[in-house]
């Protein structure tokens, strides 16, 4: 048996379990106005989302093979300085960005 039927098992099996998920949340309970505790607790969602997206690229950056780099290091902990002590998201990351491109420039 081929790899590709397996392949198709595969997507066709995730695309329901989405489709499930979101059905639970805004099928079943859409209309209907969401607990305080619930609401309290999505408040974090986009916070412990975002780390785990930039984590890999900052520590497994494909731009170095997956090597750890100094400049992508200093722009990370840049960022989350200014971020923690100016609570400004585009301050955190334009400061972020800045060090990077300036790590970059000077350590080659």
């Amino acid at each position: 048996m081929s790899a590709f039927p397996n392949l198709w098992i595969v997507i066709i099996s995730l695309a329901f379990g989405s489709f499930l998920l979101r059905l639970s949340f805004l099928g079943l309970i859409g209309d209907r106005p969401l607990p305080d505790w619930v609401l309290r607790h999505l408040r974090y969602t986009a916070v412990a989302v975002i780390p785990g997206l930039v984590a890999p690229m900052v520590v497994w950056p494909a731009a170095t093979g997956g090597d750890p780099d100094a400049a992508r290091m200093a722009a990370a902990a840049v960022t989350l300085v200014v971020g923690i002590w100016r609570s400004n998201v585009i301050l955190a990351i334009s400061c972020g960005a800045a060090t990077l491109y300036a790590s970059l420039y000077l350590l080659g």
